[in-house]
């Protein structure tokens, strides 16, 4: 029996999501099942949720009413097990250079989505930057903003064992409690309220590259690294799997370090919407069940995320309508007292840049002379490291360091 296929109405709102990155081509990918499989309700049984939106008294949040800004923050996770808890395999760990699988989960990537009300208004993502220096939610003091989930987890943990709790309660209870802190951090930092979480492991994250047959990419210069195993020329190629993976984890050699390693996760977002719109995937029922195997492996959602009801608010956008962006950032040599050398930021600034996305503009000083941190391929230039870089677009195919 032959698999149906999705409507003409299913793909123009598939066309529209598919172009703002890899947190909405996931709700894509959902979407295509319930309209061209069996229901959405079936397509949704296998996606581990947590529920972290919750408000002071760890109750759960009303969902935001249909049409409304909504703000999503996006986590991809340095963890060695899959989205159930299952430590992954040695095979596929020794494919990965991921390490042994030890249960950490170090919060690598971390990117605030902000998804208009209004169609007319262009969607952002804001990366923020791993190693940033900034006050960590719960107590814990000034750290880098990668350990704000760390942190929590084992403080947690350390106290439920002291209840006598069980393994299996202590592993579940103190990862959502490490999400919940992250959240409370990211939202003090930008002032944003986060209305939904989406987290993203090493290993599925290479599974969705191969789903959709691979992400083009474009490399201003040649690059080699030992550490993260990253061997690619200059110039546009196509990535999927474990290369993939290399492409967005490689920060050593970079001129710009970690700031360089976000600009190249925004550049490969953008290389994902570009290859899911021209590729056809979100009509091709083969390429949709792939996709939703991945992502049921990988991906952690809010537990209260209407999916239907978000990809439909989205069917509008275009890819010259959603921009990736860095928060303003000073000093990435700032010496901290016990967390070695981290990047500064300034919360009042990074709050400025917000509002001013917010209120229409691009973030950018009036006075910046930066150069484009991606440039389309035909017009190659090399990339500048500052915090006045033009944002990426999901319209082509950057160039970068």
């Amino acid at each position: 029996m032959s698999e149906p296929k999705a409507t003409n109405a299913t793909r123009r709102v598939l066309s529209g999501i598919g172009k703002t990155g890899l947190v909405l081509v996931s709700v894509a990918a959902l979407t295509a099942t319930a309209a061209g499989y069996l229901s959405y309700r079936q397509a949704t049984v296998g996606l581990a949720t947590d529920n972290v939106i919750t408000d002071d008294k760890g109750d759960p949040v009303l969902p935001k009413a249909p049409g409304t800004d909504t703000n999503i923050l996006l986590v991809g996770v340095d963890s060695r097990t899959d989205a159930q808890g299952r430590p992954l395999s040695r095979e596929v760990l020794d494919a990965l250079q991921a390490g042994d699988a030890n249960g950490e989960q170090n919060t690598d990537t971390m990117m605030l989505v902000h998804v208009p009300a209004d169609p007319g208004k262009k969607a952002f993502a804001v990366s923020l930057p791993r190693d940033s220096y900034v006050d960590i939610a719960g107590g814990f003091g000034k750290h880098k903003l990668n350990s704000a989930y760390a942190r929590a987890k084992l403080a947690k943990a350390k106290e439920l064992r002291g209840q006598g709790k069980d393994a299996a309660t202590v592993d579940k209870e103190s990862v959502t409690a490490g999400r919940k802190n992250l959240i409370s951090t990211v939202a003090k930092l930008t002032g944003l309220t986060v209305d939904h979480f989406a987290e993203i492991n090493l290993y599925g994250f290479s599974e969705i590259t191969k789903a959709v047959g691979g992400i083009p990419v474009c490399l201003n210069k040649p690059v080699r690294d030992d550490f993260s195993g990253a061997n690619f020329p200059a110039g546009r190629q196509v990535l999927e799997g474990v290369d993939a993976l290399k492409f967005v984890r490689q920060r050593h050699g970079l001129p710009g370090g970690d700031l360089d390693r976000v600009r190249r996760q925004q550049a490969f977002l953008a290389g994902l919407a570009n290859q899911v719109l021209s590729a056809g995937t979100l009509t091709d029922p083969g390429k949709v069940k792939d996709l939703i195997d991945a992502l049921t492996r990988s991906v952690v959602l809010d537990s209260g995320w209407d999916l239907l009801g978000f990809a439909q608010q989205v069917q509008g956008l275009s890819g010259g309508k959603i921009q990736f962006h860095t928060i303003p950032t000073l000093r990435s040599n700032l010496a901290t007292p016990g967390d070695g050398v981290a990047v500064e930021v300034d919360p009042g600034k990074v709050r400025s840049f917000i509002q001013s996305l917010l209120n229409g503009g691009d973030g950018t000083p009036a006075n910046a002379a930066g150069k484009p941190g991606g440039t389309p391929v035909g017009r190659v230039k090399p990339v500048s490291n500052n915090t006045a870089q033009q944002p990426i677009d999901a319209a082509g195919i950057p160039c970068v360091n």
